[in-house]
């Protein structure tokens, strides 16, 4: 039997995700990469040392759509750019797999959404808890706690270094609790499967290097069957580790937390530390006759716990499966979209001091 041709890949941006899926694609035979663009040759370099091959390399975008007419593109750049690429890529006949979020605005995403479904080519977000089992079994145990939830999360990071610099450079197009805020509320509303009807938001300014930004924000979310949820997130050399990951969820009939080991909070920039589980810790409310609590509380320890490379390496699973039909990805387009108006919503909201109905 002929082996079927690899998927050829354009990989764009060689920071810390790009690399990542670009050895996702080494792993996968159905794949093959025929090129990386980034701004500069010394990122290009470095993503060639670490992964022991080499690909021609481009500084612009469109030169490496022309010249290599690929079948598809993964965009793993700053969030200014992603509208733009994406749209880009599908005119020229490419399947796109999208970092988070699809864009900086609503309009902008809505547009990336509207020319995948009039090329018909398969359109992914890179949103990596979907494809985590113990992400997916905590928004399971969620589900069992009764109406209304009660979601309280955070993700707040004292980077520093390099990391620090990729911060302000995200931070040129949004805010911590827009860029990594889609991801937990899109959370929120698997568990609640309720539609989000009003948002409101804080926010502070602890740098004078993030420009206009703010570098803290927190928003709260108000569900149409009751439920409420919050998520904070700060960056910056100035951030506390004390409870810098929360993912904690309340419901009549008890709660269930992400119980990561103890830690000193050290590795709150750590990529790695922002998708970990290690355990669930389950609480039921119930009460006997004497007021003790019926059962008693149990960890939910699952064997399988990817690292951040073994969950891009899922992601591009699931994209393979997308460009050969094997996926539906309509929901998963339409629960990026939501997530991203509701992040925005709350963005308006902190600007403008005032709730925003959804």
């Amino acid at each position: 039997m002929d082996r079927i041709q690899p998927v050829r890949v354009l990989v764009v941006g060689c920071g810390h995700m790009g690399k990542s899926h670009a050895k996702a694609y080494q792993k996968l035979e159905e794949f093959e990469i025929v090129g990386v663009v980034s701004r500069t040759s010394a990122s290009r370099e470095a993503m060639f040392e670490e992964l022991g091959e080499r690909w021609p390399g481009f500084d612009s975008y469109e030169t490496a759509l022309q010249e290599l007419k690929p079948d598809a593109v993964s965009i793993n750049t700053f969030p200014d750019t992603h509208a733009d690429y994406a749209i880009k890529a599908m005119k020229a006949g490419a399947h796109v797999f999208l970092e988070k979020p699809i864009a900086e605005s609503v309009a902008e995403a809505e547009e990336v959404v509207r020319v995948s479904r009039e090329t018909g080519l398969a359109l992914t977000i890179g949103y990596i808890l979907r494809v985590h089992p113990s992400w997916v079994e905590f928004v399971n145990q969620a589900q069992q706690l009764g109406k209304p939830l009660v979601m309280r999360m955070n993700l707040n990071q004292q980077s520093h270094g390099d990391n620090w610099q990729t911060h302000k450079n995200i931070m040129s197009s949004l805010a911590p609790m827009v860029d990594c805020g889609v991801h937990y509320v899109d959370v929120m509303c698997q568990m609640t499967k309720s539609k989000p009807i009003r948002v409101s938001a804080i926010q502070a300014k602890l740098s004078d290097e993030v420009g206009e930004r703010c570098n803290y924000g927190q928003m709260q979310i108000t569900f149409e069957d009751g439920s409420v949820g919050w998520y904070e997130a700060g960056w910056g050399p100035m951030m506390s580790t004390t409870a810098y990951f929360v993912k904690d969820v309340v419901g009549p009939k008890g709660c269930v937390s992400i119980a990561p080991k103890k830690s000193d909070g050290k590795e709150s920039d750590s990529v790695d530390s922002h998708t970990r589980t290690e355990s669930l810790l389950v609480h039921r409310g119930a009460l006997d006759e004497n007021g003790s609590f019926v059962e008693p509380d149990r960890y939910i320890d699952l064997e399988d716990e990817p690292g951040h490379d073994e969950l891009c390496l899922r992601e591009q699973e699931l994209f393979l499966k997308a460009i050969r039909g094997e996926a539906d990805m309509n929901s998963h387009v339409e629960d990026a979209l939501n997530s991203l108006r509701i992040v925005l919503a709350a963005q308006e909201a902190a600007d403008q001091g005032k709730n925003i109905k959804l």
